[in-house]
């Protein structure tokens, strides 16, 4: 009984030792597997976004009243960029309500950038606008300065009134867009007209 006893110990003690050896050595191969795998990651702050929100369709009020909607299908946020801004790809819909929730002027462009510390937004591609008169505004870029209460662009532009589309290169006017100049006025042609060159173009 003791000799079986002691022999049993033996044979523990025996197999006890290459398992510990073997768990030892997959161990230290799997620290070593670890430590070649880390892989640096640079952060660039210009070209990597801190905020990503998809399907964005929000209201905004202004003095307690709902004003405002505005709708895009990506919004990127670059808040640690040396000028912070946002970056709408894929399209930004902006449109005014009435009293009664009626849309009464709007804003669309294939792409927009809001720059915050500036409180400027840029809308690039096919800008179109509708005033409050009921005015059409088209053009390839558009500046909206919300520190100086104007809106800008230094591209061709065409402008449907109710009875007159004026085309010229170069544009000022109000926040509202109901007061404005053009520069570079190319011309003045009666609505029934359809001018060929009255296409929302690019200038150098």
């Amino acid at each position: 009984m003791n000799r079986f006893h002691r022999r049993t110990n033996n044979n523990n003690g025996i197999t006890t030792i290459p398992v510990t050896v073997v768990m030892l050595l997959l161990l230290s191969a799997s620290c070593s597997k670890e430590k070649k795998e880390v892989i640096e990651v640079v952060f660039d702050p210009e070209k990597s976004y801190t905020m990503r929100t998809t399907e964005v369709s929000t209201l905004i009020s202004d003095s307690g009243i709902t004003r405002y909607r505005a709708n895009a299908k990506e919004w990127l946020v670059f808040s640690k960029a040396a000028e912070p801004y946002w970056y709408f790809p894929d399209g930004f819909y902006l449109e005014k309500f009435d009293t009664l929730f009626q849309a009464e002027a709007t804003v669309k462009a294939d792409t927009a950038y809001y720059y915050q510390k500036k409180d400027l937004w840029r809308l690039t591609g096919n800008v179109e606008i509708k005033n409050l008169e009921g005015e059409y505004f088209e053009t390839s870029e558009l500046y909206w300065d919300g520190t100086e209460d104007k809106i800008y662009s230094d591209k061709f532009i065409r402008i449907e009134q109710k009875e007159q589309i004026i085309t010229g290169v170069g544009f000022e006017s109000n926040q509202n867009m109901t007061k404005y100049k053009i520069f570079n006025s190319t011309g003045i042609f009666p609505v029934s007209e359809t001018p060929g060159d009255t296409a929302v173009q690019n200038t150098p």
